[in-house]
């Protein structure tokens, strides 16, 4: 009997990374994780060995990449920070491509984000695009998926909308809300990057949910799933941003940067054509409303301590 092929996640213990692995495990892979924080819990037991994500030392990575056939990378950065910024991301990523090259890696799934674009005035959306590029000229085997917004299980930005209907009598939403977006279950992601793992074909994925919000839509069907509707304030921008500021020093993280208002508000995050996956954002709220939002989850607080669970 021939020897499975080792398929490589980066971020296995975390959060998307977990559920690709978890559906890579349900198909009887082996599977190893990369990653900076090998000492997180994450339920796995024996089943998903650790390998240093080692950007700086080449040789080293690639050596954790000598027996994969597969790479799944959901690697990036969120938003600038005194610790970590999106160029360093870039260059992060760009090495792991290298990496994966040299040592013979067949397929790379990469997961970027709706409309990236290497000449964008937003970094985000510049370091997707420059990455995107790179993939396309490596000359591995490659599906690009792009995703707008994840939820599911231990996502930030449904969450902490939420957690804000629960905390506030209002909710502002920047200028009139009516831009739009498609957000996509986690596991519905997972899906798609495994399936796209066992094909050959170059591909990029639209990763979007079957429904597209604006908004305002979007704050209040979640309002209405918790049972915490609350009236929708249209207002400014700069006032929004400013409001985040201060919401972020109480909870000592970065709620959402002038970047992410941009990006939203520009309508990047939604895309025309068919889903790529099936879960409604409405009906995963309303069977799981008596815990989203209940606590605060802390982009910064996950990044500064690497021993406790993604929660």
């Amino acid at each position: 009997m021939s020897r499975r092929l080792k398929h490589a996640v980066t971020g296995a213990y975390g959060y998307s990374g977990k559920h690709i692995a978890i559906r890579l495990l349900a198909r009887d892979r082996e599977v190893v994780t990369l990653t900076n924080s090998p000492d997180r819990p994450h339920g796995f037991g024996d089943l998903v060995p650790a390998r240093p994500l080692c950007f700086h030392d080449p040789e080293r990575l690639a050596a954790a990449l000598a027996d994969v056939d597969t790479l799944y990378n959901t690697y990036w950065v969120r938003f600038n920070h005194a610790t970590f910024h999106h160029r360093g991301a870039v260059q992060n990523t760009l090495a792991l491509f290298e990496a994966a090259r040299l040592a013979g890696v067949r397929r790379i799934v990469h997961v970027s984000i709706t409309h990236p674009d290497a000449h964008s005035p937003l970094e985000y959306f510049a370091g997707k695009g420059m990455l995107e590029k790179a993939l396309r000229e490596s000359g591995v085997s490659y599906t690009i998926l792009r995703p707008a917004v994840i939820f599911g299980d231990e996502d930030i930005l449904i969450n902490n909308i939420a957690w804000m209907l629960r905390k506030f009598p209002v909710f502002g939403v920047f200028g009139d809300g009516s831009y739009r977006l498609r957000p996509i279950h986690v596991e519905d992601l997972a899906e798609l990057a495994v399936t796209a793992g066992e094909q050959d074909d170059n591909l990029i994925l639209q990763a979007v949910g079957p429904v597209s919000y604006s908004y305002r839509e979007l704050v209040e069907e979640i309002g209405r799933a918790i049972h915490c509707e609350r009236p929708v304030m249209n207002i400014p921008s700069w006032l929004g941003w400013l409001a985040s500021r201060i919401i972020g020093f109480f909870v000592n993280d970065v709620f959402i940067t002038r970047e992410e208002i941009r990006g939203l508000m520009s309508g990047l995050l939604d895309v025309d054509g068919p889903a790529g996956g099936s879960i409604r954002l409405g009906d995963w709220c309303r069977a799981n409303a008596s815990r989203i939002g209940r606590n605060y989850a802390s982009e910064l607080a996950r990044r500064n301590d690497r021993t406790k669970p993604y929660r």
